[in-house]
């Protein structure tokens, strides 16, 4: 019996969550995936202290109200395009409920400007939470350059996917996803690999002077073709892209969404993508990408994929 694969998407009424709410409703839509939409919320930890009214009158079942209401919404919007859908409010940080909540799921999707809860706790310094412990791939989608008064716009069909590839296991692992994204999408597939030869900093910056750079970025070319070699070789009939550049990691990913419709990066690498998802380089990249990104740990590495049907192998709307 094939159990319906399922999405989770964090809502929190902003148009960033709603953005990324589109984005999951076009993918369940093409895979014939149901939807699970989380909203989260949490007293202030000074509400009961307080004497004079204020944040005191913002009771528990007045929040959860208010939450009710953003799923309420949310739910519609998916409904209006076929797709199934059910709602869960969870009490506490946002990171951390849809952390626990991402287990039973193929994917997980959210947006990168929320409100109170979503924008600065999944993207800020405790924000690695929910990427780097998911029990399934991440998904941000960006939502910076939104406005009110502006319909939201039209979801992107996924032609190119760029996948990060620097040779540890967590990029091993992205790249195997990025492929399955790739067949899922009938998408063209580009690993890029970064090294930061001639910048004089990161892996590089130790080595001699005298030291051939250009025979360095061959090595490297090399040993990501017998990578990548290996990967068509298990894929028939699968062609990617290669390319190796001098740069550091966030930077060329960065580069590289402009022209992308999916990034797909590891949440531990080495050399030109080393500890995305755990510092500066991380948040570059996930809060300048132009195009949504996926994130794949550990854990997430070994759920179950999304899968399509040949009745349902079509681009998202």
């Amino acid at each position: 019996m094939t159990t319906t694969p399922s999405i989770l998407v964090g809502v929190d009424g902003s148009l960033a969550s709603l953005h990324a709410l589109d984005w999951a409703t076009a993918l369940a839509k093409k895979c014939g995936a149901s939807l699970t939409i989380a909203c989260s919320y949490s007293l202030p930890t000074f509400a009961a202290a307080s004497l004079d009214g204020g944040y005191a009158a913002l009771d528990d079942s007045t929040i959860q109200e208010g939450a009710r209401m953003v799923l309420s919404s949310a739910a519609e919007r998916v409904t209006a395009h076929g797709v199934p859908v059910s709602a869960q409010i969870a009490s506490g940080d946002p990171a951390g409920a849809l952390v626990e909540l991402s287990q039973g799921h193929n994917l997980v999707v959210v947006g990168t400007r929320g409100r109170s809860g979503f924008a600065e706790r999944i993207l800020g310094t405790v924000s690695s939470a929910l990427p780097a412990h998911s029990a399934c791939p991440v998904v941000v989608v960006p939502g910076r350059d939104l406005k009110e008064d502006e319909p939201l716009p039209a979801i992107t069909p996924v032609n190119r996917i760029i996948v990060g590839v620097d040779g540890s296991d967590s990029a091993h692992g992205a790249l195997h996803k990025a492929v399955h994204f790739a067949q899922l999408f009938d998408a063209e597939l580009v690993a890029v690999t970064g090294v930061p030869v001639t910048s004089g900093s990161g892996i590089l910056a130790w080595l001699p002077a005298a030291v051939d750079h250009e025979q360095v970025l061959k090595d490297i070319e090399g040993g990501l073709n017998t990578i990548i070699d290996a990967v068509e070789d298990e894929n028939p009939g699968m062609t990617i892209r290669r390319i190796v550049l001098d740069g550091t990691g966030a930077e060329l990913l960065t580069e590289f969404s402009q022209a992308a419709d999916l990034l797909v990066v590891g949440s531990r690498g080495r050399g030109g993508f080393a500890g995305l998802l755990l510092g500066s380089t991380s948040q570059a990249v996930l809060h300048h990408s132009q195009c949504p990104v996926l994130i794949i740990n550990k854990k997430a590495d070994q759920a179950e994929p999304l899968d399509v049907s040949p009745a349902q192998n079509q681009q998202p709307e």
